[in-house]
This record gives C-alpha cells, structure tokens and sequence, in this order.
C-alpha cells in the first residue's frame, strides 16, 4: 500500500532532476534583447498596463459562473434517475434561480454592450 507514495515521490525526484540538468547543462549568454519581454517572437510596443473596461471582466465573471452552472447540470443529468422525483424538483429550482439572474442581470443592463446606456426620465 505504499506504492503511490513510492511512485510519486519517483517522479518529484525526476522533475528536480530534469530542472537541475537544464540549469547546469542549458545556455548562459547575454544580448541586449534578451530581458525584454515580447509575444510571440514580436517585441512588444508600448505599455502593458493597458486599462481595459470592466465589463471584460463582468463577462468572464458571467461566463465562468454559467459555465458552472452547466456543470452541474450535466452532473444532475448523468444521475437524473437516482436522484428521482426529488432531484428533479430541486433542479427545475436551481434552472428558475439561474434564470432569475440571467433575468437581473439583463434587466440592469449587465449583459450590454453599449458604450452609454440611455438613461430613462
């Protein structure tokens, strides 16, 4: 039984000792482009710290947390039949949550793309 503990620790032992031959056997060597940063193989021009609007990351907020409602939903899905009658009501639940928000979310303007809202009077 504690041959897992044996293997991984093998492989600790061959990552440190693969790590340790490229920083002895690798290339040392210094030109004057060989600290800056570039994409790839272009130098990059300008700054990095771009600002970019916070409605990027709302989208990645929104994806992130749908697409783990999706998860959950194919989790439901592939045990429907042993969860029976009531995890289904559970689930029609947790879809009338979801589409709650998706319902707020939308209703508040979350989810547009507009560079200005109109503002109602």
């Amino acid at each position: 039984m504690l041959w897992p503990l044996l293997v991984y620790s093998a492989l600790a032992v061959l990552v440190t000792a693969t790590m340790l031959a490229s920083y002895v056997l690798g290339q040392r060597h210094w030109e004057p482009a060989t600290g800056r940063p570039y994409e790839s193989g272009i130098v990059s021009e300008g700054s990095a710290r771009v600002r970019l609007s916070a409605r990027f990351y709302l989208v990645a907020v929104f994806f992130v947390v749908f697409d783990l409602e999706a998860v959950y939903l194919f989790a439901w899905a592939v045990a429907a039949r042993e969860v029976g009658w009531a995890g289904y009501w559970e689930v029609v639940i947790f879809i009338g949550v979801l589409m709650a928000a998706l319902t707020y979310l939308w209703g508040v303007g979350a989810l547009d793309w507009a560079t200005e809202r109109p503002h109602s009077r």
